[in-house]
């Protein structure tokens, strides 16, 4: 028995919640900072933006919460986030189809710049 995002489950069922997550990332969706309310896994943007939680195998609606001001600061961080994560995973396409080492070199350039970025704004939206 392993405790996993906040309650106990089996060897097995872990292993398989894992897999899911890792199919829901090779079919294109995007793994996000935010968690399932009924049981604390991290949920999955799908490309429809639909938030998703893999081990409650439903869809979620997360709400925000705080002062008008936060949230109107953290809505544009949230845009942000989200339009550099698609960034992400368009340069993570590249990477992988690319055999040129100097196109490769500035993909994972960029990528390392938007993941820095990503961090800023990570620690924006915690103040």
């Amino acid at each position: 028995m392993y405790l996993l995002w906040g309650s106990i489950v089996s060897n097995n069922n872990k292993d398989d919640i894992i897999k899911r997550m890792a199919e829901f990332l090779r079919r294109g969706s995007t793994l996000t900072n935010l968690s399932c309310p009924a049981c604390g896994s991290p949920l999955f943007r799908l490309k429809d933006q639909t938030l998703w939680c893999v081990k409650d195998e439903k869809k979620v609606i997360v709400k925000k919460r705080g002062t008008e001001d936060k949230k109107t600061n953290n809505t544009t961080y949230d845009k942000i986030e989200e339009t550099l994560l698609s960034k992400v995973n368009k340069l993570q396409n590249r990477i992988e189809n690319t055999e040129n080492t100097d196109e490769l070199q500035k993909l994972t350039s960029a990528l390392s710049e938007i993941l820095t970025t990503l961090e800023k704004i990570n620690k924006m939206k915690m103040k």
